[in-house]
């Protein structure tokens, strides 16, 4: 399929660059002959002036016959004009009034002008072509005579002959006709001109004057048979150009050159055949080697084929007793090819599902201790609880109210904790913060003072559960523990253009600066890059900030997270939540 649309590909452009080739060729060459050719018959058209004075050839014409010198004026005038030109057959000169004329022939090597008399010419073509023409001059074609010429005409060797000129000579006073020079060429010099057109074999030549007289042409058949098929009904008066025709054999492409100055018209047809000719030739030589490849390629395929499907043959049946539970297939591994190395990795796949199997059986049973140990984790928190209430019962009964409110916030806090939810509302967490406190209202006293600043349009705001707890935790650690003095903590919330911003605040010593850059740096880290080293150098205080800032930028994205800052005079914490989301007020 490949090697059929490259060459039909092909195929059509070689057709097309060939079209465009044989066209820029042959309109370059017919373009260069034509010029030769118009210069030609303006040598003839020059050579048929009087070389000296018109008034005087005019005048010795007139009395040729009753003076001797102008005779001989005549004879010598003629006999220069023939001597003038290598392609001159012979020299005709008419006098008009006197029925006779000047022959210029050439005998034993001697030019001789001879004398005869002759019928009026006035009913011959050319003759009224030459008066009608207001260049008083006419060309005769010798193309078409097949039969012997016209007994008024003069006698022309036809098979020489490649074409005759003939000039009115005309008194300049009563501009009345006194003679005809006609001038008879062989093909010498025109052949010359030709044979710069290469042409091949059906290729056709053409050269017609601007009445489509044909004046050369490679096959006499060839040019009657586009007459009548109307080739020459397609020409323009352009300086050239192309166009298809076709007869009743084949398809020509046409490309002809008209002559600036009168429209003389060098033709050349080319069969598109002869034009294809390359590019078929081409393209039979393509199937060919088309052929040849897919023979060789079926022989290589097949032999390819049957080296590769053996051994997968053999891993295939390896593979189904695998598939059917036998864990004990081993496919045979030879050479080092692809094969090989597949079958060697099933090998490893089959130990190592051997392997996995055990491995399976053991989780298995690790699985089922872990569900029992998760049930006994279950169960322990219910039971400390409901402990909890009992002892507070027996307090209350025993009037202990301060041991009661203890007692009933350690086991809602505990409550709380247990609780399966990730996320919570703003206000209960607050709640669990007021129960919290409480406790450490109980440890602290009145050291420990508490302030809240917070905006009701964030109590529905749903932040990650003890994320308020591990700020003010940090506050009681850093804070209440290394001094003695009252401590004040601000708990507020707020909403900026982008963020819900919680904020936990103390006006304890603060953090120092080494300390302050190394929690900002463990922040940074992701939580699976700390390693124990890590921990122990941020020391574990900092590993409840760290997992709520992951936290925080899991729940949020990567706006989100825990800002520190930290002076003499106390510590900012601030838990900053995009607007939108679950942070969207």
């Amino acid at each position: 399929m490949v090697v059929t649309s490259l060459t039909f590909i092909s195929y059509g452009m070689l057709q097309k660059e060939s079209v465009n080739n044989s066209i820029a060729s042959t309109s370059n060459n017919l373009l260069l002959v034509g010029r030769n050719l118009e210069s030609y018959l303006d040598g003839i058209e020059q050579l048929s002036l009087p070389q000296i004075s018109y008034d005087e050839i005019t005048y010795a014409i007139l009395h040729e016959s009753e003076d001797y010198a102008s005779k001989m004026y005549v004879e010598d005038y003629l006999k220069k004009l023939y001597f003038s030109r290598e392609d001159l057959e012979s020299i005709y000169l008419y006098v008009i009034k006197e029925h006779k004329y000047y022959y210029v022939t050439k005998e034993s090597y001697n030019i001789t002008v001879r004398v005869a008399e002759h019928p009026s010419i006035e009913n011959l073509p050319w003759y009224k072509r030459a008066l009608e023409s207001p260049f008083n001059r006419s060309y005769q074609s010798f193309v078409e005579e097949e039969s012997p010429q016209n007994s008024e005409d003069y006698y022309v060797n036809t098979d020489k002959s490649f074409m005759g000129y003939h000039r009115v000579l005309r008194s300049i006073v009563s501009r009345e006709p006194q003679a005809v020079l006609s001038l008879y060429f062989n093909s010498t010099v025109t052949n010359e001109i030709m044979k710069d057109i290469p042409f091949s074999e059906g290729q056709h030549l053409m050269y017609v004057s601007p009445d489509n007289q044909p004046f050369f042409v490679d096959d006499l058949k060839f040019y009657k048979q586009s007459e009548a098929g109307g080739l020459f009904t397609h020409l323009t008066t352009a300086a050239g150009g192309r166009f298809t025709w076709s007869d009743s054999e084949q398809k020509y492409l046409v490309i002809y050159n008209n002559s600036k100055k009168e429209n003389w018209k060098l033709i050349k047809p080319i069969p598109y055949k002869e034009i294809y000719e390359a590019a078929t030739t081409t393209r039979k030589l393509n199937y060919l080697i088309g052929f040849l490849f897919l023979i060789v390629s079926v022989v290589l395929v097949s032999y390819t084929s049957n080296k590769i499907t053996n051994p997968l043959k053999n891993l295939s049946l390896q593979m189904k007793r695998f598939s059917t539970g036998s864990f004990e297939a081993e496919a045979l591994v030879e050479g080092n090819d692809e094969i090989a190395y597949l079958s060697r990795h099933f090998n490893k796949m089959v130990e190592k599902t051997n392997e996995l199997i055990n491995e399976r059986y053991k989780m298995k049973i690790v699985e089922k201790n872990a569900v029992l140990k998760a049930l006994e984790a279950e169960i322990n928190p219910h039971f400390l609880y409901n402990a909890l209430q009992a002892i507070s019962t027996m307090a209350l009964k025993n009037n202990n109210d301060d041991i009661v409110d203890m007692i009933d916030n350690l086991a809602l806090t505990l409550r709380y904790c247990v609780s399966g939810k990730d996320v919570v509302q703003a206000k209960e967490e607050l709640k669990h913060i007021e129960r919290y406190l409480a406790l450490q209202k109980a440890r602290f006293g009145n050291r420990m003072q508490v302030a809240y600043r917070w905006d009701e349009n964030l109590m529905g705001l749903e932040i990650p559960k003890l994320s308020i707890q591990t700020l003010v935790e940090n506050c009681i650690k850093h804070a209440l523990e290394k001094v003695s003095s009252t401590i004040t903590i601000t708990i507020e919330a707020r909403v900026t253009a982008n963020h819900s911003i919680i904020s936990v605040l103390d006006n304890g010593p603060g953090f120092s600066r080494e300390r302050l850059e190394r929690v900002r740096n463990s922040l940074q880290l992701q939580w699976e890059e700390q390693d124990e080293d890590s921990v122990a150098e941020n020391d574990m205080q900092s590993i409840g900030l760290k997992n709520l800032n992951t936290r925080l930028k899991l729940l949020y994205g990567a706006e989100a997270g825990l800002f520190i800052t930290s002076n003499l005079y106390g510590t900012n914490m601030e838990m900053r939540i995009p607007r939108g989301g679950l942070g969207h007020v």
